[in-house]
């Protein structure tokens, strides 16, 4: 079963991304290492006492749907009430509506447990936490007071409402209708799918952030706009009064998660005979939806890259546990008597390997991006838009890569347990059945590399990352200076493919400033991945240099995963052409 990396989450938070050198320098007020030890110490325990052993139960029996009302498994609405009293919801929130402003990166990290301990369980929390973000940036003064305190506390939900049948990640289809009511409200006509989390037997009340057209709203993603419409309505004292016109008419049989309910919600269809239209209420300015939307997409963006670290994690711990119990064949250097544990074979050692420095790489990119999100508020001036562009510049990355490493590794994990993987007894596949929706949705991963290398790479006027990538160069020379035993060939690896990267990046920018986009987007898949693979490279080493017992996962990540680097590159580089021709054969008449 489980159990919380609790002293790897806190050395990658605190001397990889950043956390102690911030903490030290008072970035954070009076927080100090005490009470983040305190914290992560207790999220740990509440992981894997009390989430893991409900994941399989969550995974077997699913959410079910019944008369428009979900119920979830048995005992989750209890788990939910024992996390939301321990004010874990609460842990990032503002202050001013009842939560505890920790930093980001404290969030993070314990995100990362909660997922790891049952996804399903995991990504409801997420959603909420992105919708008071939303709420706290763009919505109204009276929006803020009779919503937000509930929302911090986890008493209430929130949900994010934008996936139509005719569109998915092409928002400016969109075709929910919002109507002006004359009274400051709006009524809400439409269709949404794939909501998590859009009705569910946690909390009373289900905040539904919700996009749709006002009838004079220009055409595109310029006309959209975005509303609260509850489930409830809430009387002025609080209170909870009549049902609003919004339901569920559908669950998702999904590949994953299935503990979390994936719902089609109607939005004024008369649900019992209500009046036809949910009623809403406008966040942020008519037609200027799209800019507090993407408030919540940026955060719940670092989330699902959380969800990847999340399920890499409990992945390569079962495969760890079972390929020390697992005896099969003669091991070379193995001397015991009679089969050898698998774990002493050089291939399933190799697959380990793999998956845990997969698994670190992506921790650290993760806590990296949002240790910039902390930094952006708490400096101002240059300092501030630094940061701002630092998180920009690595969230892409930090969803993309990180989910494909959960896919990866879950992957690697069901191979080291062979056939036992392949059946459902031992647990293996759940992981990468959860895995494969994180790399679609939040903006699939190759609309998070359309995104990088088109809106990140121009960033600071296209020198920002050029400055990130002169930083990991001096984690290299750092290596190379250190003297420390036992970093091989680690300071090569990572010069050659920080060169690797550097080309590649600036044939991208000299592709963009000639307009030759197609070219441009032909390579911002490898071109991710590339970048990852060489921050993750650099945050290892990183590591190595500030414990010297992590410098062996270092030189492996560096000796035999970092070589890649270089066939990106040349996909990068070479491929747009072969791409463009190939392309050509798949697209019918």
């Amino acid at each position: 079963m489980y159990r919380a990396p609790v002293e790897d989450i806190a050395f990658t938070l605190k001397h990889v991304a950043g956390m102690k050198s911030a903490l030290d320098s008072g970035a954070f007020g009076d927080l100090g290492e005490d009470l983040v030890d305190a914290v992560l110490g207790e999220a740990g325990r509440f992981a894997t006492e009390e989430v893991a052993p409900l994941y399989k139960i969550g995974d077997e029996h699913g959410a079910v749907l019944k008369d428009a009302a979900v119920t979830t498994p048995p005992g989750w609405k209890e788990l939910y009430r024992r996390w939301i009293d321990g004010g874990w919801n609460a842990l990032s929130g503002p202050e001013e509506y009842g939560g505890q402003a920790l930093p980001t990166m404290l969030g993070v990290a314990a995100l990362e447990m909660w997922n790891s301990a049952a996804m399903a369980f995991g990504i409801g929390p997420t959603l909420t936490m992105g919708a008071v973000e939303a709420l706290d940036k763009h919505a109204s003064g009276d929006l803020k007071a009779k919503y937000l305190v509930k929302l911090v506390s986890g008493e209430w939900m929130g949900t994010m409402n934008l996936t139509e049948p005719q569109a998915g990640s092409d928002l400016a289809a969109l075709r929910s209708r919002a109507e002006p009511a004359g009274d400051g409200t709006y009524r809400i006509f439409g269709q949404k799918i794939f909501i998590t989390y859009g009705e569910h037997d946690f909390t009373d009340n289900i905040i539904h952030l919700v996009l749709a057209r006002l009838p004079d709203a220009p055409a595109g993603t310029r006309g959209i706009s975005l509303f609260l419409v509850p489930k409830f309505f809430v009387n002025d004292d609080g209170s909870l009064g009549a049902r609003n016109d919004v339901f569920c008419s559908g669950l998702e049989h999904k590949l994953g998660i299935h503990a979390s309910p994936t719902c089609t919600m109607i939005y004024g269809d008369g649900f019992q005979g209500a009046r036809p239209g949910a009623i809403g209420w406008l966040i942020g300015e008519e037609n200027k939806g799209l800019a507090c939307m993407f408030t919540m997409m940026n955060n719940a963006r670092l989330c699902v890259g959380m969800q990847g670290v999340a399920v890499a994690e409990a992945a390569t711990q079962k495969a760890t546990a079972y390929a020390n119990e697992r005896r099969q064949g003669k091991a070379a250097g193995y001397a015991g008597a009679g089969m050898a544990p698998i774990v002493h074979h050089p291939d399933v050692q190799r697959n380990l390997l793999t998956m845990k420095a997969l698994t670190q790489t992506a921790r650290a990119i993760s806590y990296s991006c949002a240790h910039a999100i902390d930094m952006a508020q708490v400096s101002e001036g240059d300092q501030a838009a630094h940061w701002r562009d630092r998180a920009n510049l690595l969230t892409p990355l930090a969803k993309a890569f990180s989910t494909d490493v959960g896919v990866d590794v879950a992957s690697l994990g069901v191979q080291v347990h062979g056939g036992m993987g392949f059946i459902e007894e031992t647990g293996a596949a759940a992981f990468y059945r959860d895995a494969r929706i994180a790399p679609i949705y939040e903006g699939t991963n190759g609309i998070q590399a359309i995104d990088l290398v088109m809106r990140k790479l121009p960033l600071g006027g296209g020198e920002h990352v050029h400055g990130f990538i002169g930083e990991l160069a001096a984690v290299a020379n750092a290596v190379r200076t250190s003297n420390l035993q036992g970093f091989g060939r680690t300071a090569d690896a990572l010069d050659a493919a920080l060169g690797d990267l550097t080309q590649a990046t600036r044939f991208l920018q000299e592709l963009s400033a000639d307009g030759r986009t197609e070219e441009a987007l032909a390579g911002a898949t490898p071109y991710l991945r590339l970048i990852s693979l060489a921050a993750g490279g650099a945050y290892l080493a990183r590591g190595g240099l500030a414990d010297q017992g992590r410098i062996v996962l270092c030189r492996f990540f560096a000796e035999n995963l970092l070589g890649e680097a270089r066939t990106l590159k040349e996909r990068v580089i070479d491929g747009a052409e072969s791409l463009a021709a190939a392309g050509k054969t798949l697209i019918s008449a």
